[in-house]
């Protein structure tokens, strides 16, 4: 690559694409197993976790010629999964599940799991329910009962699986937005001191005007 045009598109590489994929094929998997295939909810789920990581990707790409392109697609990406989280702590609410407060163990317990596939988060699931209604939760319920609920196969299927999976994905946009955070303030520092293609064009030209001078 020239210095006129920079290494660009790694955005696989980057951690929070890699986190923003990860939502996205939780967001799938969990959209087809709770929420209504018929529902408007569930295409805007979708569509919001996909937007996430496609102007990630495109963000990058477009980070050859327009660093401002690449962090307003940054930008972009940001409040596709904030509108994301959203929709998962709509279903929470309208359905009286808990949803996990900052200090609840169990989302550092998921984030130290290091999941990276939709299949590692389902089994991270599978294996906190296993005592999640028998004083695992934490959290409040409702209007603030606290009250165990019995892990019978009902209200596996029904409570807390749909509970543990909704805060999952919680947990998972919110590493994915801070990772984003980091990002756009790192792009619009590396813009305020470096510049943009057309920066670093008139750079060039100037120096070569100087060169036959």
């Amino acid at each position: 690559m020239s210095d006129l045009i920079p290494k660009h598109g790694g955005y696989r590489k980057l951690k929070s694409f890699q986190v923003a994929q990860l939502c996205y094929d939780v967001t799938v998997r969990f959209c087809d197993r709770y929420v209504n295939k018929f529902s408007r909810t569930k295409d805007q789920m979708v569509q919001a976790a996909r937007s996430g990581v496609r102007n990630i990707a495109e963000g990058s790409l477009a980070s050859a010629t327009s660093k401002k392109m690449e962090l307003k697609l940054t930008q972009v990406a940001r409040a596709s999964l904030e509108e994301l989280k959203l929709d998962y702590e709509d279903f929470l609410r309208q359905r009286g599940l808990a949803q996990w407060e900052m200090g609840n163990p169990l989302r550092q317990a998921l984030i130290d799991q290091r999941c990276n596939t939709a299949d590692h988060v389902a089994a991270w699931v599978k294996d906190v329910s296993r005592f999640y209604g028998q004083g695992g939760r934490s959290g409040h319920r409702g209007q603030g009962d606290t009250k165990s609920t019995r892990s019978t196969p009902s209200t596996l299927s029904t409570h807390i699986y749909p509970e543990i999976s909704a805060n999952a994905a919680l947990v998972l946009i919110a590493v994915a937005c801070s990772l984003l955070d980091r990002q756009v303030e790192r792009l619009a520092k590396d813009f305020e001191n470096q510049g943009g293609f057309t920066e670093r064009l008139y750079r060039m030209r100037s120096t070569k005007r100087k060169r036959f001078k």
